[in-house]
């Protein structure tokens, strides 16, 4: 299967990751661009570039895995900083239309975010501005929308004024018109797929939360949806890193004209109705969005299951990854997690695939669970291990490569179960904000600026990310010696980390 595939932007979450997938089956060929045609961070990709090897690349492809935040926008970051006019709507209306006459029975998958709100002052990946008046931008949408659906307390009252009253309404109208626009844009979308010139659309959403911006801006294209009747054909949920794996899979599926049916096993009772940090709706929710946007079935039959589907959630509160080190008690007392790793267990010596979805915590996988899982001998036997970011962009991207892995090469699932111990837990959990507390201050670095000394940065963490890795895995890989890790900074920030690892097979 040749499958050409357009990223919402050049980090390797969104590159590197879906390689890793699609590398992991020779059913596979996956034609992405190069990276000098791909922007970096907030400067935006040259579209018209981009469009020709669109077109260039669509003639021999299979299916068409396409962002629409990178072929009108230039990328995720220039999506939220733009000042495109109505003009353009048009103009890349016609332009998808073309393509879809030049390629009448070519699979077309596309995705078109949501633009987020986060709820902190930060302008690093957000307009200038966001960075002094982001969390009042965020809050006074959030308090807005509740008042108009709920109600406000008095003390929400008094906040919502107090906030209206210092912030600048020069910025309130650059971030809504952007916003407006960008809704625009995810409305039209959905106008192309009822044409047919788009087969398939995912809407996620970034950053969401259940009142504010996003939740606005969700229910205008749910309207629009409705009146389009289009409810299968589009799909929106929480995630937005993630999307270019579960439309790999989606396409896959359609390709081999299967939908593998998954069972999911919850570490925690009350798991399925908790609500994960940075998203708007109980994890069971979002389980049920991702399966079905992946081309699968959800199944309450655990012999039938292709997959069986182990999420590590909360026990009741949710925290931070790197927090783990003063966890609250909810992880342990509404949370068993050694009956988790034994029904893991279990499933895997009886044959099952069994992929994991780390939940637990929020920007990063669980200790715990990495642990029990080496002990017990079973995590380099199950399909996937992912640990990253929010919620949804683990459960879209486990998903995805259980989907695949079932037809795929032993060695190089392994190889990514391995790689994302390394980036999920051993760096995202630990070392990141270990750095930013004992490396980086010596240096005169920030955490989201690593300045001219990000191969210094790069040196030590390469070494820890080794050393922690052959601290902890004991009891699994045996057949692989991990010789050295090599990391780079995508951003020149430690958010994220592109790696690569030496081996030797034994």
């Amino acid at each position: 299967m040749r499958l050409v595939y357009l990223p919402i932007d050049e980090r390797p979450c969104n590159i590197k990751y879906v390689q890793m997938i699609a590398n992991s089956s020779s059913d596979i060929n996956l034609v992405i661009p190069e990276m000098e045609l791909l922007g970096d961070k907030k400067i935006a990709a040259d579209t018209e570039r981009l469009w020709n090897w669109i077109k260039d690349k669509a003639k021999m492809a299979d299916a068409l895995i396409l962002s629409i935040d990178m072929l009108i926008f230039g990328g995720l970051l220039p999506s939220r900083l733009h000042y495109l006019k109505e003009e353009n709507v048009a103009f890349w209306k016609g332009r998808l239309r073309s393509l879809r006459q030049e390629n009448p029975k070519l699979p077309i998958y596309a995705s078109n975010l949501i633009m987020r709100t986060p709820k902190y002052s930060s302008n690093d990946e957000e307009p200038d501005y966001y960075g002094d008046w982001g969390h009042e931008l965020f809050l006074r949408s959030y308090l807005l929308d509740k008042q108009n659906r709920e109600t406000l307390t008095s003390e929400e009252t008094a906040q919502l004024k107090e906030i209206i009253t210092r912030l600048p309404k020069e910025y309130i109208d650059d971030y809504e018109q952007r916003r407006k626009f960008n809704s625009h844009i995810n409305l039209q979308m959905l106008e192309l797929v009822h044409e047919g010139v788009l087969n398939f659309l995912a809407i996620p959403q970034d950053d969401s939360a259940e009142y504010g911006y996003t939740a606005m801006d969700q229910m205008i294209v749910v309207k629009k949806r409705e009146q389009l009747r289009l409810y299968k054909n589009i799909h929106m949920y929480p995630g937005a890193d993630e999307v270019g794996a579960t439309l790999l899979a989606r396409a896959y599926n359609e390709f081999k004209q299967q939908s593998p049916k998954v069972y999911p096993i919850w570490s925690s009772t009350l798991g399925p109705q908790i609500i994960p940090m940075y998203e708007d709706r109980p994890f069971a929710e979002s389980l049920k969005a991702h399966i079905l946007a992946s081309g699968c079935q959800l199944t309450s039959n655990e012999e039938d299951a292709d997959l069986i589907l182990a999420y590590n959630t909360p026990g009741r509160v949710m925290q931070e990854s790197w927090d783990q080190h003063k966890k609250d008690i909810t992880y342990t007392s509404f949370r068993n997690i050694l009956t988790f790793v034994d029904e893991i267990t279990s499933y895997v010596q009886s044959g099952k695939n069994v992929i994991v979805a780390d939940s637990a915590y929020a920007n990063g996988g669980d200790l715990e669970l990495v642990t029990l899982l080496d002990e017990e001998k079973v995590l380099d036997r199950i399909l996937s291990y992912k640990g990253w970011n929010t919620n949804c962009n683990t459960l879209g991207t486990t998903i995805s490569q259980g989907v695949v892995a079932l037809n795929g090469k032993e060695d190089i699932i392994k190889e990514n179960i391995i790689y994302h111990l390394l980036d999920d837990y051993f760096y995202q959990a630990e070392i990141r904000m270990q750095m930013t507390a004992d490396f980086l201050p010596d240096k005169g670095l920030t955490y989201f600026d690593l300045k001219e000394a990000a191969d210094e940065v790069i040196k030590e963490r390469n070494k820890r990310m080794l050393n922690r890795y052959k601290e902890t895995i004991l009891h699994t890989f045996k057949d692989i010696e991990l010789k050295e890790v090599q990391t780079f900074a995508p951003w020149n920030r430690m958010f994220e980390c592109g790696l690569s690892f030496t081996k030797r097979w034994k």
